[in-house]
């Protein structure tokens, strides 16, 4: 039996080029104790930490498979949780960047994440419509909130009220009671898409940004507030059962009244509007953790930043009003008008919320985040269209505030796609080039080592020698950089049309062209005098060309330099003698123009990719087609073979690079990582590194491996795959008592639930140290995660429940893990209840479980007691012996003395 061929493994080595995706928000974060400095920026599946001051990269939280798309970071500051687009949620620990708790409940991508005041709750909002709120704590899921109809926008928790409320694409903004997990209230006052929401002036106002230019202000008041201006009568309203969701929603357009239920708990009306300058939807809407700088921008480069005034300000700017008013009044009646004048003065909302300034950024915007100095200084960060970050600063207390810029992150990444790649010689650098500059990386850094400006390139190479590179652009024109000091040296118009291609001569004298004017150039390389200097600088001149019938789209030599291979846009490559330029083949059988070919390093072979999703592998002595591969299932884009071998690798707009084997025409490997269309890949001459460029901004590094590739094996775990989605794909059951009218189960099954349900499997226990069969249940249960515990329970067969009751019995008896065990017995009844009760002989295990239960947990709380009343008692003394407060910033405290004394030595000046 012959050896099965084998083939080395290529993996992700590392994602670079990248200084921000769009997707997600930026937030600032504090790192090391400094707030202002960082910043959290979603890199594709990636968050990366940014160090405004520096410009570097000082942090990297590896993520899951899936996109960023929602950033939160916690009141603390120690924490941060980051959104997913398959809608799954990670809590990442900002000090040892590790990701511990994963929640999974949503369907669709997240949307919104907010944290409440005390960083023990977090409500996340989907594109699937629904809202979940997590206990970060305890690790799992409280509640489903279900009522929008579109994605959700925003979520936010107030402060001193266990109230959330939630706006959505729907043009719906709801309001939810958190103890009873229903909508009591929804505004329907919009007539568009709700963008963003913020709470504001102790969270009694509430204003809103929908798809127009107006930001509208409604006033909210409380049950209690309501109650002591006026006790209202008890309305006689028909009861609702506690599963139907009890909201009012008048006719679009009508104004809402105080004569409904829902206004019990608080009551919502319109206090005004606020015109914004942009006449487009908003796109983010936010305040500072003071609550009193607003800012908002739409799909333009302006952000509008408001002061929300206190009442002291509005009052003093009333009293102006006031004064001028009055003295208009007295001018008129000092010109013979009516006397005794009542002055009356309306407050607007105006006169509450301010306009301070715009801040235009260099490009468009897609997020921003506010934070506030000690100083009184503001700090704006913005992650903007065109893979940059900027930061501005302004004080909104100066008379005219003018904003300005800080910061900006620019040189880790291009402003638009990378269109070509290239490695040098010796696997040391890489070059990447887009619409507007030339970069050079250094591989084994990843730093970018020398930036260049040029025009839109389309096709590169490093000159032999590795001081030169040439770039082909989208006029048509020709670059020559020298890499030493990053100057132009050349630019030649090559071509009339676009500069599709370029190959490089296996002698290293020169070049060959080819064009959207139907025409190959051929070029040499020579040594001119410069101008500038006494020494001679490299140079090109053209010196043959070979004119054809229709576009060039790409162009290739055979390593013995003795044919050409060209692509046409007729869909046909055509196969030329290098010397005479005579005709030798045509390779026909594409539907679509072929984008990309190459030809192996012997010459028996060429692969060609084309836009119908083919691949055909041809043999050079006649032109025959070997093998046909469905390579991906959008165009392919790029197509290069690994040095030394009849491998090569594929890249297609599907996202997906594929490696594959010429010789047997069977599907090595696939590389996933981008996200977006990839535009171009580029192979390391020993094969070891491939590069690759995507709509997404990102370059990725990937390494050959010395782990060898078994192809039954990657079919086995490509099924394995499948079979995981599928399972994460199935429909969620509902839970019977954990719903509130519509609000479902919060978690989602996945293939880790399912494999942590506690089956007893006996060849185990001597893994364990031959421990008894109930010592393993109970082993099993502790080591199930917090949030899946609930999951696993759900599909856990009810046969094993009853055996389950009794150990339960049991171990609280013995007084083991009371907490975990009180969570599970709760939540099998609950789910189970009418086949226990159903079940005769449970009955007395139920007794049993009832008066050990309330024993064993009246015991635990009396311990807890009794040590926190021990704890305090310490405190206390602690605090006795050195003077000192505990748990309080003694900055704070310092800092809030020296201004009240300021304050009463300025009165003292102020009477003397």
């Amino acid at each position: 039996m012959g050896l099965t061929k084998q083939y080395l493994r290529y993996v992700a080595s590392a994602v670079f080029g990248l200084i921000g995706s769009q997707k997600g928000n930026i937030v600032f974060v504090t790192l090391r104790g400094e707030k202002g400095r960082y910043v959290a920026v979603p890199a594709c599946e990636h968050v990366f930490i940014w160090d405004l001051r520096k410009g570097e990269k000082i942090l990297i939280l590896q993520g899951l498979k899936q996109e960023v798309t929602c950033l939160c970071p916690s009141p603390d500051g120690l924490h941060l949780a980051v959104g997913y687009e398959d809608g799954s949620i990670r809590i990442f620990s900002l000090l040892s960047g590790e990701g511990n708790v994963t929640f999974n409940g949503h369907k669709a991508a997240i949307t919104s994440l907010k944290y409440d005041q005390l960083g023990g709750r977090l409500a996340s909002g989907s594109k699937d419509t629904d809202t979940i709120v997590w206990d970060v704590i305890n690790e799992s899921g409280l509640y489903r909130l279900k009522g929008h109809k579109d994605a959700i926008t925003q979520a936010l928790f107030l402060r001193e009220k266990n109230l959330l409320v939630t706006s959505g694409k729907d043009t719906m903004v709801k309001w939810w009671d958190l103890d009873t997990q229903h909508c009591f209230k929804t505004m329907v006052g919009h007539r568009t898409e709700v963008w963003g929401l913020v709470l504001v002036s102790e969270d009694k106002r509430l204003i809103t940004g929908a798809s127009d230019s107006e930001l509208r202000a409604w006033d909210i008041a409380y049950l209690q507030e309501v109650e002591d201006v006026e006790e209202p009568e008890p309305k006689k309203s028909k009861a609702s059962s506690p599963g139907i969701q009890d909201t009012h929603e008048p006719e679009e357009g009508t104004p809402e009244t105080d004569e409904t239920p829902e206004d019990r708990i608080l009551t919502c009306r319109k206090a005004g509007s606020i015109m914004r300058e942009g006449r487009d939807r908003v796109v983010n809407l936010a305040v500072d953790r003071t609550g009193r700088i607003l800012a908002c921008h739409g799909t333009d480069s302006v952000l509008e930043v408001f002061c929300i005034l206190s009442k002291a300000e509005v009052q003093k700017k009333m009293d102006k009003k006031m004064k001028k008013a009055r003295k208009k009044a007295k001018l008129n009646s000092s010109r013979g008008e009516e006397e005794d004048l009542e002055v009356n003065v309306e407050m607007t909302l105006q006169d509450e919320i301010q306009r301070v300034t715009n801040i235009k950024t260099s490009a468009k915007i897609k997020s921003f985040d506010l934070i506030h100095s000690p100083q009184g200084e503001l700090k704006a960060v913005f992650l903007l269209q065109n893979n940059l970050v900027e930061s501005y600063s302004l004080h909104p207390s100066a008379p005219a505030p003018q904003p300005v810029r800080t910061s900006r992150i620019t040189i880790g990444g291009h402003r638009s796609d990378v269109r070509t790649l290239s490695f040098s010689s010796d696997n040391i650098a890489v070059l990447s080039a887009a619409a507007d500059s030339v970069k050079i990386w250094n591989r084994a850094t990843l730093q970018c080592i020398r930036t260049m400006t040029c025009e839109y390139a389309l096709c590169s190479f490093f000159v032999p020698g590795d001081r030169q590179v040439v770039i082909g652009t989208k006029t048509g024109k020709l670059q020559l950089y020298d890499l030493a000091s990053g100057n132009l040296l050349e630019t030649i118009d090559a071509h009339n049309g676009a500069l599709w291609s370029l190959s490089l001569s296996p002698d290293q004298r020169g070049f060959v062209t080819g064009g959207a004017d139907k025409s190959v150039k051929f070029w040499d390389f020579e040594l001119v005098k410069d101008e500038n200097s006494t020494q001679k600088r490299l140079s090109v001149k053209q010196t043959r060309t070979l004119q054809l019938d229709e576009d060039v789209l790409c162009v290739s030599y055979s390593p013995n330099q003795k044919l050409l291979a060209v692509s046409l846009l007729d869909c046909t490559v055509k196969i030329f003698y290098v010397d005479t330029l005579k005709f030798f083949l045509s390779l026909y059988g594409h539907k679509l123009p072929v984008i990309c070919m190459d030809i192996s390093y012997d010459g028996a072979l060429i692969a060609t990719g084309s836009a119908d999703r083919n691949v055909k592998i041809w043999g050079l002595d006649f032109g025959d087609c070997h093998k046909s591969l469905f390579a991906h299932d959008d165009s392919v884009m790029y197509l290069q073979f690994v040095p030394k071998s009849h491998l090569f690798f594929t890249a297609g707009k599907d996202h997906k690079i594929k490696q594959w084997d010429a010789d047997k025409f069977e599907h090595i490997q696939t590389l996933e990582g981008h996200h977006q269309e990839i535009w171009c890949l580029a192979v390391s001459p020993s094969g070891d590194y491939v590069v690759s460029s995507s709509h997404d901004k990102s370059l990725r590094l990937w390494e050959r491996t010395r782990e060898p590739l078994i192809l039954e094996e990657e079919r086995e775990m490509q099924r394995e795959a499948e079979y995981e989605e599928s399972v994460a794909k199935e429909d969620q059951p509902v839970v019977p008592g954990e719903t509130q009218g519509d609000n479902y189960f919060t978690g989602k099954k996945t293939i880790e639930t399912v494999k942590a349900v506690p089956l007893p499997v006996n060849p185990i226990l001597m893994a364990y140290g031959n421990i008894s069969p109930s010592a393993y249940v109970l082993e099993v249960f502790k080591g199930i995660k917090s949030s899946e515990l609930e999951e696993s329970l759900l599909v856990l067969p009810f046969s094993y429940v009853p055996d389950i009751l009794k150990l339960f019995n049991e171990f609280i008896q013995l007084g083991s893990d009371i907490e975990l065990l009180c969570r599970c017995l709760f939540f099998l009844l609950r789910i189970h209840f009418g086949q226990i009760t159903s079940n005769q002989m449970l009955v007395p295990v139920i007794e049993k479980l009832k008066e050990t239960t309330i024993s064993k947990v009246s015991q635990v709380r009396d311990v807890i007691g009794f040590n926190m009343a021990g704890l305090e008692y310490l405190k206390r003394e602690c605090e006795a012996k050195s003077e000192v407060m505990f748990f309080a910033d003694a900055t704070s405290q310092l800092e809030e003395k020296k201004r009240k004394r300021k304050k009463r030595e300025k009165l003292i000046l102020t009477y003397t």
